[in-house]
């Protein structure tokens, strides 16, 4: 089945990128997958998408995020997203 296209109003997973990495391999906040609404869409690349991503402490707004498919967004930088996992 084709992965579904964004479309503002549904929701995502937001993958933040964490603090950088101490020397002796640490992160004071590591990598945490958050729930988030598709704000925005971007015509040009579809899979690039606004968010108002929601944390436990706050919301957080990311403007066109790179995602879909994590595979082929792991190298952005600033965070990805992807669908919800079927559980």
């Amino acid at each position: 089945m084709p992965e579904p296209k964004p479309s503002v109003g549904r929701i995502v997973h937001y993958v933040s990128h964490g603090t950088p990495v101490r020397e002796d391999g640490s992160q004071a906040f590591p990598p945490k997958c958050r729930a988030a609404i598709v704000t925005e869409v971007d015509d040009v690349e579809p899979y690039r998408v606004g968010l108002a991503v929601l944390n436990p402490t706050g919301q957080f707004f990311h403007s066109l995020a790179a995602g879909g498919c994590m595979a082929d967004f792991t190298e952005q930088q600033g965070g990805t997203w992807h669908w919800p996992e079927r559980v």
